[in-house]
Parts: C-alpha cells; structure tokens; sequence
C-alpha cells in the first residue's frame, strides 16, 4: 500500500524543465584588437617618406616667417588669412571654394586612376596612426610581443611599458594639438602663453581638443575610422572601374594554399605559391585577408605586398603574388590607363586649378563695388541737369594703407560729386561712400547709358580697380 502511494506520488511530480541560459543579443560586435606586424619594403619606405614629408609640414610650417610675420596664420578675430605674403579675406571666399572644388575633383580623379593612394599614404588618420604604431612597437616591441605582454597579468614591469606608451601618446598628441591651435593663433605667442600658463579658454579648449581627438583616433580607434565612420570607404566603388589599379592576390597563381617544405616543388605536392604563412593577414592595418578578395576595408597601404614579397624571395618563388593590378589584368584584358573618366576628371582639374592660380595672380588688393540708388530713377537739378546717386563700397585687402583717388569717365562733362581725392582706406578696412554722377542731358544718347568708377591708389606702386555702372536719364527730343 505505501509503495503504490509512493508511486503515484512519484508520477503525479511534475518535471522540472532544465533552465536554458538566453544568450545576449549584441547590437554592435567589439572589435578585435589588431597587432601589425613590422613590415620592410619598397611601399612601407614610401609610406615612411610619406609619414615625415607630410607631419613635417604639418609642425613646420607655423614656425616659418615671411616679410617679419607667421607665414601661415589664419586670423579669425581680424578675418585675415596670412599665406606666404599673400593676405586673403572674407571677401575672398571664392578662392577658398575653388581650392575645394579641386580637392574634391583630385580626389576622384587619383581614385579612378590609382585606387586608395590618398588613404594608404596621405589621410590624416593613416599618417598618425603610422605615428602611434611606431612608439608602441618601440616601447613594447614587435607583435608577438604585444600580444604576450597583453594577455600577462599586471605587475609593476607591465605597468611601466604601458605607462611609458600612453606618456609618449599624450605627449605627442599635446604637442599636435599645440601645433594646430598655432595655425589660427600665432604660435611664439601662444608658446609663451603656454609657458607662463596664461592661454585663453578657447586657445585652452581647442588645444585639449584636438589633443584628444588625435589620441583617441590614433591611439585606440584605429581602423575603427576607417571602418565604420569615414564615408570614403562606402562611395570609392563609384570611382572605380576595370581599369583601377587595386592590390590583389592572383589566386590562379597562388591556389591551392598550403605549407611545404622550401626546398619541396609546388607543382609535385599539388600546391600553389601561397605557402599559408597568414603574413599578409598580420601587417594589414585593417585586420583583412587580402586573399578573399577585393574588400571595402583595404586603405591601399601595400603591406601585403611587402612581406609576401619577401616570402617569395625566400621561398625562391617569382614575386608578385600579391600586387598592384587591375580587374582587366587579372581577366587577362588590356588595362586603359587614358579612359575617359580620366580624361574628364584630369581636365576638369586643370581647369580648376588654372582658374585659382590665375585669380590670386591677377587678384587686386582694392575692391570697388557700385550700387545705384533705386528709390529714383533720376532726379532734375534747378540746373536742369539729370543726377543718378550711388553709394560705392571700398575694401582694402592689403596689407598697407592707401589713399585713394575717385574717378569716373563714359559720359561727356559728367560730374562727380562727393568725397573723391585723398580718401584714406586703412589696411582691412571697409568704407562706403556716397556720391552723384550730374549729366547735361543734351550729352545723354540713350535712356541708359554705362559709366566706369576708376579707384587708384596714390603711393609708389599705384594700383587701379574699375567698375561699371549704368547712367539713367531722358533724351532731349
């Protein structure tokens, strides 16, 4: 009796379900930290070439001086811009805009020809990250080192590499920051303002700032930039056609992939020249497998091609399994290098380019601008003759003060009236004027008739800038 109870006790116990772990759903997958191998070469010595060429310029050129001042200095509380003897203005945005447009235009036009080169050896975040690779591959050492010195606990030896590595990264980004504060605030100013710690909160902030964007860039965001938040990376396909020089890895060549002995032949074990070495993987910056193909994520940078290189030398092995070619060349096609997007591109260029050259030549440091007043058409004087009133605009864009003379010709006795000799115009400064133009109307042919102001300074090196108007008036039948 007791045991039928125990077992229709046994029975009507539920079973309890085993309780299943949910795994988290991740929105955002965190990335892998990324150790790249020291690479020697033909490219990593002209990313190098690059690297000092370009950061040289960068921390250089706010030191140098011309005709007693910054030679680079873009002044925004007066609104001048300094560049190398040459004073532009805010009147002058057109010159900025052309310089943009043509940016923009080479930027297509070496990525239809070239492929990445701009983001391989010129963008900003490879050149410093370059930088910061450099110190921490001095202070910590090679790859493999990194990664064994990563996965060891703290201890004090692993707390002085590190913190030797971040003061070399604060004090390179400090110094970055200083130096771009020094383009819009002259820099032995700001130097001693930094040294008596007497820097303004906006020099102050934007020091830190772009101190800290560098670091944070540079330091530990990485490829991340490249990735996932600059837009060159998405569009470059629209610029790239069969004919773009890309890196790739000739896999008729290199496949089937495997390890061998370097003295075994390639053809007798049934391998292709990819001996699987994963070198290729371990100097990209990004992370990639070149092997798998042409991907967004490849700056262009050539690593691979460095050290497989010199894995083929090694091996014995002809060079060029990883190479610069084209689409068209792998398909076994003619590469056009002169195709029309090149032409297009490279003459829309040109004509960019030419265009600012020949305005900054013949660019005047005096500005006239010419209104008519358009409350009245005209008006009759008790002389009976026929006045039209203006109001003039005067800038000087140099650097000197002028006094300037005002003229006017294109009608027969015409007056001038209004302030027109020895007029003082100090150096950035804007003025406007107004003056009548008096026409005896027998000297007038047509209702509308065209004037040119003349303004010409007065000095050694006179300078002139002329501007049409128009005259309005009636005809004496």
């Amino acid at each position: 009796m007791k045991s039928s109870i125990k077992l229709d006790n046994v029975r009507n116990v539920k079973k309890k379900k085993p309780q299943v772990k949910e795994k988290p759903v991740h929105f955002y997958a965190e990335p892998k930290k990324i150790y790249p191998r020291k690479v020697k070469g033909t490219f990593a010595n002209l990313r190098k070439l690059a690297v000092f060429l370009l950061l040289g310029l960068y921390y250089g050129l706010p030191w140098i001086r011309w005709d007693g001042q910054q030679a680079l200095l873009f002044d925004l509380p007066a609104r001048k811009f300094h560049i190398f003897g040459l004073t532009f203005w805010p009147q002058d945005f057109f010159y900025l805009a052309l310089l943009l447009i043509a940016a923009g235009v080479a930027l297509f036009f070496f990525t239809a020809l070239a492929g990445r080169l701009w983001c391989g050896y010129a963008c900003p975040q490879t050149v410093w990250t370059e930088v910061f690779i450099w110190m921490e591959q001095w202070v910590e050492g090679d790859r493999n080192k990194q990664m064994g010195l990563d996965k060891k606990p703290w201890s004090w030896r692993k707390l002085r590499i590190k913190s030797t590595k971040q003061f070399l990264w604060v004090t390179f980004s400090l110094f970055t920051g200083f130096t771009f504060v020094g383009y819009f605030t002259p820099i032995l100013e700001l130097g001693s303002q930094l040294i008596h710690f007497n820097l303004g909160p906006w020099e102050a902030f934007w020091i830190l700032f772009y101190s800290f964007a560098t670091y944070g860039n540079a330091g530990w965001m990485r490829e991340q930039v490249c990735l996932y938040m600059c837009p060159y990376a998405r569009f470059q396909s629209a610029m790239f056609d069969q004919d773009t020089l890309i890196i790739s890895y000739d896999q008729d060549r290199g496949e089937p992939r495997g390890r061998r002995s370097r003295k075994a032949d390639p053809a007798e074990v049934g391998l292709g020249s990819c001996i699987d070495c994963n070198l290729c993987v371990q100097v990209c910056p990004t992370g990639i497998d070149i092997r798998d193909g042409l991907q967004y994520e490849c700056i262009g940078c050539a690593a691979c091609i460095d050290v497989c290189d010199e894995v083929m030398d090694k091996m014995d092995y002809p060079k060029g399994l990883i190479k610069y070619t084209t689409e068209s060349a792998i398909s076994g096609e003619k590469t056009r290098v002169l195709r029309a997007r090149i032409w297009i591109y490279g003459v829309a260029l040109f004509i960019v380019l030419a265009s600012l050259i020949v305005g900054i030549v013949n660019r005047s440091p005096l500005e006239l601008d010419v209104l008519r007043d358009r409350n009245s058409l005209y008006r009759e004087t008790s002389e009976g003759l026929i006045e039209n009133i203006y109001s003039l605009r005067l800038i000087n864009k140099d650097n000197r003060p002028h006094l300037l003379n005002l003229s006017v010709q294109g009608i027969d006795g015409v007056q001038l009236i209004g302030e027109t000799e020895s007029i003082p115009l100090n150096s950035g400064e804007y003025k406007e004027l107004t003056v009548k133009l008096r026409v005896d109307p027998i000297n007038l042919d047509k209702v509308s008739t065209e004037v040119v102001f003349t303004l010409e300074s007065i000095g050694d090196t006179p300078i002139e800038v002329t501007q049409e108007g128009r005259f309005l008036g009636k005809l004496i039948k």
